[in-house]
């Protein structure tokens, strides 16, 4: 392989490790403002030992996301330094603002949460915990309104092949922004929905009936019942605007060679881009049309509209951006059926846990990591779909590489992906060792808390 083909798959390797931790940390800083709330409400200790257990995982997730997020910022200039000469006028404010509005104020705050409980009042620990959350919920702002900027620039005009912002309220406020920050935000809540549910279900397994871990097997179900269905309303929404402004990624994604009507949905096929058509079909007739155009003679664009009269390709790869698709949407039917399956035995029997099967309960250990499967996959679709732009109509992402040989970039490549294996493998661990540790009753036992509320204990249930 080329020293592109190899710089995109290195990066594709560092942000695809990055990502993994700030989608729990998203999401999991607001579920733990919840506990604190509903502890400081009825001062009942279930909602401290779960608040104390997960704030272990929301510490370690942190601090990877921060180790692998700095090693993922500097291929701006090893591997990619045409990006940052093109458009770093836009690129490096937006990165300086996530820095000074979400990471200094995750940084300041996130000490107190993590050790102040008995240390400082009730109220600014509760505060701490709110800062910490509204800081990931920033980072991950900024970030997005950069990765959207890319996908759907606007705000800006080139001069001497550098892009310089005329409008930084259109450049913030892109067309894709909206739907893009949603999808995420939404992601990581079902992320952290089904990582709660799982380990809390491993726990329950293993033998832990406490209360603690009722209350959060309930909360991981119950919440991803909640999202998921407003994640397929944002999922569509979001495909739309991709149609409008990217419609040769959604012709990828549909696997659809020739602009026409009648589509039909693919629900399994072979991509063969030399031939311009797909093997083995499995189609739902005209669907793919009703979905994108709300009707049966809408007009789809097709892949051949992207090609040149010279015979250059201009739009993505079909094959990855086909099956990344429908792996991030199978995920999350899967997800609709457990989800709702378990809510509706709960609800319905009133006994909470104790109304799953054991079958249930298994099955959603494993989908304890679907969030990141899906997630995954969803920035597959998103990112290679975009190809061969790195801006959309302003860089390519040939023009923007750096001139490195590829044995070089191979050999980072090997090392990069030697040492996230090994710390994947370590944090998952970890989490597995910490719901052990819990289930043997290692939770230590909270101080009394400043903010004048007395803990409450209850038996477990045996």
């Amino acid at each position: 392989m080329d020293t592109l083909m190899l710089s995109r798959i290195q990066f594709g390797a560092n942000i695809s490790f990055h990502i993994l931790f700030p989608t729990i940390t998203i999401a999991l800083g607001w579920v733990l403002l919840f506990f604190k709330l509903r502890f400081n409400a009825t001062g009942n200790a279930r909602w401290m030992d779960a608040y104390r257990f997960w704030v272990k995982v929301f510490a370690l997730s942190f601090a990877m996301g921060v180790v692998s997020g700095i090693t993922m910022s500097f291929q701006f200039g090893t591997n990619w330094p045409g990006f940052m000469e093109t458009v770093g006028n836009i690129a490096g404010p937006l990165l300086a603002y996530e820095v000074m509005t979400a990471f200094f104020l995750e940084a300041v705050f996130l000490g107190i949460m993590l050790f102040g409980f008995s240390r400082v009042p009730g109220w600014l620990h509760t505060l701490a915990t709110f800062l910490v959350a509204f800081g990931t919920t920033m980072s991950a702002f900024w970030i997005l309104v950069l990765n959207s900027w890319m996908h759907t620039p606007q705000g800006f005009e080139m001069r001497d092949g550098v892009a310089h912002a005329t409008s930084w309220f259109e450049i913030v406020f892109n067309p894709s922004m909206p739907y893009r920050l949603s999808h995420m935000l939404l992601a990581s809540g079902l992320t952290v929905a089904f990582l709660i549910a799982g380990l809390s279900a491993f726990r329950w397994l293993l033998g832990d009936r406490s209360k603690s871990v009722q209350v959060t097997l309930k909360t991981g179900v119950y919440m991803g019942a909640l999202l998921i269905p407003v994640q397929i309303f944002m999922g569509d929404m979001h495909g739309l605007n991709t149609l409008e402004h990217q419609p040769q990624k959604v012709a990828a994604m549909e696997g659809n060679w020739d602009t026409q009507s009648h589509v039909p949905l693919l629900l399994f096929a072979l991509p063969d881009e030399e031939a311009r058509e797909n093997r083995m079909e499995v189609a739902i007739p005209n669907m793919a049309s009703i979905i994108l155009k709300h009707k049966a003679e809408g007009v789809v664009p097709g892949l051949n509209d992207f090609v040149t009269e010279d015979g250059e390709v201009m739009h993505p790869p079909v094959a990855p951006v086909f099956w990344s698709f429908r792996i991030m949407v199978g995920i999350g039917v899967a997800m609709l059926l457990l989800s709702w399956t378990a809510s509706v035995l709960m609800l319905r029997k009133r006994r909470g846990p104790e109304a799953l099967p054991k079958l249930m309960m298994l099955a959603m250990v494993p989908m304890a990591f679907s969030g990141w499967v899906a997630t995954l996959a969803g920035w597959y679709t998103t990112e290679i779909g975009r190809q061969p732009w790195l801006v959309q109509g302003v860089l390519t992402t040939e023009t923007a590489v750096a001139d490195v040989p590829a044995p070089f970039v191979g050999t980072t490549l090997g090392a990069y992906l030697a040492i996230y294996a090994l710390l994947l493998a370590a944090y998952i661990g970890v989490l597995f060792f910490l719901a052990r540790k819990a289930v043997d009753g290692d939770l230590p036992r909270p101080r009394t808390p400043l903010s004048g509320h007395a803990v409450t204990r209850e038996i477990p249930a045996e």
